[in-house]
């Protein structure tokens, strides 16, 4: 009987440490990502009668919290990156189930439409390019810089 009564104890606050996690929705909105990222990227451009175009980069993205950024990149097109940081700005909306859009602006070259997830409490994003023709991806992370 006393057996029972551990057990029984046990399963209850087990039951009790899971509850909280089932009853609290996330719920974000422009200020979750409020914030610097380190982002890596990844993929392809697929040029319209033209080369195939492996992409890798990285870029550091700034989000103001009211739905604007701004960030500088690098990015390498089948092996080959522009020295220096390349800057770039644009807008961003989150929806309250934590998804969202961006768009990105570069000069001399079109806007990038993405759609993103944001996910572990607003500390990492994750992307994907709505673009025809660009399959890239890409994952930030929350830069945390301890002075």
């Amino acid at each position: 009987m006393k057996r029972f009564f551990h057990f029984a104890a046990a399963t209850l606050a087990l039951g009790l440490m899971m509850y909280p996690s089932q009853v609290h929705a996330t719920t974000c909105s422009n200020s979750t990502i409020k914030g610097t990222y380190a982002f890596t990227l990844r993929g392809q451009i697929f040029v319209p009668n033209g080369p195939v175009l492996v992409v890798d980069g990285v870029a550091r993205v700034t989000f103001d919290g009211h739905g604007n950024f701004t960030q500088v990149d690098a990015v390498a097109e089948n092996g080959n990156v522009a020295p220096g940081w390349r800057p770039g700005s644009g807008t961003y909306s989150v929806n309250p189930d934590c998804t969202g859009a961006q768009t990105i602006q570069v000069a001399d070259l079109p806007d990038l439409h993405l759609q993103f997830i944001i996910s572990g409490s607003g500390n990492k994003i994750r992307q994907v390019v709505i673009d025809p023709g660009i399959a890239t991806t890409a994952e930030g992370e929350r830069l945390r810089i301890v002075h």
